[in-house]
């Protein structure tokens, strides 16, 4: 009798799966639900919390909000990012001030966790939408974030 009603349980649950995939193979002119990604690639949108690669917003005066408190780089769990720094007196003040030479990250160590996102205290690096990466020669994935030139945007504190 078990045997019996395997079979009965199996054709059921075989059935059910066939309707949804003809349910789909029915309506696939109404929504469709692959993307046509070569085609499609000026409209194609990822979605929000999607994970390219971390990038460093500059404003249109070339100044970031990157303070080189080195809590992202602390925060990688494998050394994806390197923040080389160094301390020059302020003009205004007298003081000895944090200014980053480089900001660099390693992409192809990155195991796009968010732990150096989330880790920034003052939302100097984000992630971006982009997705097409691949290269030929890996350090081509090493990229500096911090343009050449830019400055820490004033109001900002470390």
């Amino acid at each position: 009798m078990s045997y019996l009603s395997d079979i009965y349980n199996g054709i059921k649950t075989l059935l059910t799966g066939m309707s949804v995939t003809g349910k789909y193979f029915l309506n696939s002119r109404k929504g469709a639900i692959t993307q046509q990604y070569p085609d499609n690639r000026d409209t194609l949108k990822m979605f929000e919390r999607f994970r390219g690669e971390v990038v460093m917003p500059h404003d249109e005066n070339n100044e970031h909000s990157c303070t080189g408190c080195q809590k992202c780089e602390l925060a990688c769990p494998n050394g994806s990012i390197e923040i080389i720094w160094d301390r020059v007196i302020d003009e205004n003040t007298g003081k000895k001030k944090k200014i980053i030479d480089q900001h660099i990250y390693h992409f192809g160590m990155c195991t796009q966790c968010g732990l150096c996102v989330d880790a920034c205290p003052s939302d100097a690096i984000k992630w971006a939408q982009n997705f097409e990466n691949s290269v030929y020669d890996r350090t081509q994935l090493t990229r500096v974030l911090n343009q050449p030139g830019s400055k820490v945007r004033a109001g900002v504190e470390e």
